[in-house]
């Protein structure tokens, strides 16, 4: 006979398990060397109980062969916690794979108290799987001493709980001797008042319940979902003026500058479109509107980035080289590296197949927020396009605006009179209005590590989903139809656009 169960391990007999089970309290890392020798246990072929009650330790083991012609349905009574469930053919492929023709199937629990002393509930793992067991059940699946993995069809496991709370969720595990708490090759699927998880593998499963979002990320969420909406509102609004300017103003239609913010802010309207459909696209369930809006998100996050290059670069042409930066086709070329840029790398990216499901884990190391995005086996990419592109774009950025917040400074201190202080607030405002342009606060995103993480990860929240308001207010400012609309907040300002007539004639 072949049974179903943990891992592997040496054999022993009956009284060395009792005597396993009285050291779990005295030293709580024993329970990796019992589960080994509980399923070397139960393998053997002088084992023929249906059920065993082993000093707190319960097992159901029943016998199944190839001739097997009915569903198969196992539950530990009286405790019907969890089950498992198999279609006839289910065992033969499992008994075909193993090599043998017949097999059994366990489920065991550990009581209230005994899993703690185990150390199971709280076991880190290499995926950070962090949890307390459901009710420390624990259900297993084996045949034989054999490792069995990849299959087509999973092993169906049902646990019920009742209806969670709204804090709690609950996560498919499986026991991994070098890495813990593991969720490879399991799907969790959520139903009214249980939990099935669908696996390709045997061994031990238990069902992990784990507080869903805490005080803070239901904060961020809420402060990123208002920002988002406000910008989106007041990013539409900054595209309208704009036309209503370059209907009513010959002279606004050869404004470059200008244009250039419509683009940046026409991407970061798209971003945020993006990041409100995430969310509620991905509860949908279908993984290729999934990968859809994952890779039309990266794509509006790339273009913003790059916008924010090119608002730099357009800022040293003005402001820093000044002279002989004629460009044939300038806005076309700018175009094409703005929009065409970013496709290019999204439909490379997506050519292997990068995009899906990712979660974002709190400071302890708990998934939070699962939204389609780049998927967690591919997060070289992400770094490389993401992290690294921007980290280049900041550096870039960061230059310029040194150089324009210097040359403010020293024409503040060639002022002379009463308006000094009043010079010193506008050009302090200028500077404040082009790091936004430039993408300065994207950059808190490398601040959210560590202790200052918290208040980072508020200010990057804060700051960068209201970027679609700031952008409003800088060009309402800076483009409001009066007389001297040339005129910015600012003598840096002042410069900036009479250089941009320059640009007229392209």
């Amino acid at each position: 006979m072949a049974a179903i169960s943990c891992l592997a391990g040496t054999a022993v007999d009956l009284r060395q398990l009792h005597s396993t089970l009285h050291q779990f309290s005295a030293c709580p890392s024993s329970h990796c060397s019992f589960w080994p020798a509980f399923e070397e246990y139960l393998t053997r072929e002088d084992v023929n109980e249906s059920v065993l009650d082993i000093n707190r330790v319960k097992a159901r083991v029943q016998n199944v062969s190839t001739s097997i012609t009915h569903d198969l349905t196992f539950t530990l009574t009286p405790n019907e916690v969890a089950n498992a469930f198999l279609p006839k053919w289910q065992p033969l492929l499992l008994l075909s794979r193993s090599g043998i023709n017949h097999g059994a199937f366990s489920l065991s629990q550990t009581p209230q108290g005994l899993g703690d002393s185990m150390g199971w509930p709280h076991c880190q793992s290499a995926e950070d799987q962090t949890g307390t067991m459901l009710d420390n059940v624990m259900v297993s699946v084996k045949v034989g001493g054999r490792q069995i993995a990849g299959l087509s069809h999973c092993v169906e496991l049902s646990f019920s709980h009742g209806r969670l709370p709204q804090n709690v969720f609950s996560k498919c595990v499986f026991w991994d001797t070098k890495k813990g708490w593991n969720t490879s090759g399991c799907v969790t699927v959520l139903r009214d008042k249980e939990t099935m998880c669908c696996c390709d593998h045997l061994t031990f499963f238990t069902l992990l319940m784990s507080p869903s979002l805490d005080v803070t990320v239901q904060m961020l969420l809420t402060i990123a979902n208002v920002g988002c909406g406000i910008s989106v509102v007041f990013s539409a609004l900054t595209i309208i003026l704009y036309f209503v300017l370059r209907f009513a103003y010959k002279k606004f239609k050869s404004n470059d500058t200008a244009k250039i913010h419509v683009n940046l802010t026409s991407s970061l309207l798209l971003l945020n479109l993006a990041y409100l459909l995430n969310r509620r696209i991905f509860s949908m369930g279908h993984l290729g509107l999934c990968k859809g809006i994952g890779g039309f998100t990266h794509y509006c996050l790339l273009c913003c980035f790059t916008w924010m290059a090119i608002e730099a670069f357009q800022l040293y042409l003005l402001v820093i080289k000044v002279t002989n930066i004629y460009m044939r086709h300038y806005m076309v070329k700018l175009c094409l590296v703005g929009w065409g840029f970013p496709a290019l790398v999204v439909t490379i990216t997506g050519s292997m197949n990068s995009y899906g499901k990712y979660t974002i884990t709190n400071m302890a190391n708990q998934p939070t927020i699962t939204l389609c995005w780049i998927d967690s086996a591919h997060l070289v990419v992400h770094y490389v396009t993401n992290c690294s592109y921007f980290g280049l774009i900041l550096l870039f950025n960061t230059l310029i605006l040194v150089v324009v917040a210097w040359k403010l400074f020293c024409l503040q201190r060639a002022t002379a009179g009463k308006e000094e202080k009043l010079e010193a607030w506008k050009g302090g405002l200028t500077v404040l209005g082009l790091s936004c342009l430039l993408g300065a606060t994207w950059g808190l995103a490398f601040f959210t590590y560590g202790a200052t993480s918290v208040p980072a990860v508020y200010l990057f929240t804060v700051l960068n989903s209201l970027q679609g308001l700031f952008i409003f207010i800088w060009f309402t400012v800076l483009y409001y139809p009066k007389k001297d609309a040339a005129t910015s907040t600012s003598s840096s300002g002042k410069n900036v656009e009479d250089t941009t007539a320059s640009h007229s004639e392209r």
